[in-house]
């Protein structure tokens, strides 16, 4: 036992069904130690069972849930789940603290990805990309005139939530002469100064931005955050943008307003419920941009996420303290303490 490997499994949604990594194979250099042996869990799964727990030391997860039952077993080998992205909604992060299993998220993979894709939404929005994009293939070249577009320079740009993807948001745009606002009940003003940024309340942002960006966590604290009274805030010539999750965002309003043109458009990234219907109402409308959860799926995201995962569980292997860890709480676990150097 003494000699036992550390075994790393990676959620085998990460391969295409061609058998290719979704991510650049690059990255698998990563796991190159003499002390660790990974592989693709067999299974393709929605939910990682107690058997998963038992047969590995970490596991690398795209998307199934990792919940109370997972951890439940009573041979129960794991030590670490590395998420790769930011999101862990999809994880009990109670059950992995009450276990002793770390969690962690990978912010330096999504940082650049996401804060482009929302740039990306800014831009399409403020061009009407779309629209003349309908208008093009219809050959109706003689409405051009009637569907002008919307400089940027001195539109306001406000953003829910200032954290590791609204800071970098928020430098992507500094040399387009824009205004940029937040809120954030976790910066101060001292955090937002160094990103030419004024933070403000919610209320405000909404009220005053011609672009609404949502770039918070999804928690019971935010589920319904931006709902009818929040949208009636908004300026009529304004958008809302949502490339964080779904829930945040109360989908009814949102359709409300913008069937009703009391906002001018939307572009959004994550729905309610996920995989969205192709009924959703929302669909139908012509003033809102929609993507299938992956505007920033790029190789960068990919790569940047699947390294990030990897190094926190070789870190782990090694007995070193991984970045990016969620549930901190877990460091004070005595089953911490046998895997960890802790100082």
């Amino acid at each position: 036992m003494a000699n036992q490997k550390f075994r790393i499994g990676i959620t085998r949604d990460a391969l295409r069904d061609d058998g290719k990594t979704v991510f650049d194979a690059a990255a698998l250099r990563v796991l190159d130690d003499p002390l660790i042996e990974w592989e693709f869990i067999p299974e393709n799964v929605k939910e990682l069972t107690a058997s998963h727990a038992a047969s590995y030391d970490a596991l690398c997860v795209l998307s199934p849930r990792t919940t109370a039952a997972t951890l439940a077993g009573p041979n129960r080998r794991l030590k670490i789940v590395a998420r790769l992205g930011v999101g862990y909604d999809n994880v009990d992060v109670p059950a992995c603290t009450a276990s002793g299993v770390l969690l962690t998220i990978t912010p330096d993979g999504v940082r650049r990805p996401v804060a482009t894709s929302i740039l990306t939404f800014i831009l399409s929005l403020s061009h009407k990309l779309f629209l003349k994009d309908r208008i093009t293939r219809a050959g109706r070249w003689g409405e051009t005139k009637f569907h002008m577009g919307e400089g940027l320079v001195g539109k306001t740009v406000g953003s829910i939530g200032m954290g590791n993807i609204g800071s970098e948001l928020f430098r992507l745009l500094a040399p387009l002469n824009m205004n940029l606002i937040a809120c954030d009940p976790a910066k101060t003003q001292a955090d937002a100064d160094p990103l030419g940024v004024k933070l403000t309340d919610m209320d405000t942002v909404l009220r005053e931005s011609d672009f609404v960006c949502v770039n918070c966590f999804l928690s019971e604290q935010t589920r319904g955050l931006v709902g009818e009274r929040e949208l009636a805030l908004m300026k009529p010539s304004a958008y809302l943008i949502n490339t964080a999750r779904g829930p945040i965002v109360n989908e009814a309003a949102l359709y409300k307003v913008l069937s009703d043109k009391r906002i001018a458009g939307a572009a959004l990234d994550v729905f309610e419920h996920e995989p969205a219907s192709g009924d959703n109402p929302l669909f139908k409308l012509d003033n809102i941009i929609v993507t299938p959860h992956s505007i920033c799926w790029t190789d960068e995201c990919f790569r940047g996420n699947a390294e990030g995962a990897f190094r926190a569980a070789v870190a782990v292997a090694k007995g070193e303290t991984p970045k990016y860890i969620v549930n901190t709480d877990v460091l004070l676990h005595p089953d911490i303490k046998t895997h960890l150097k802790l100082g």
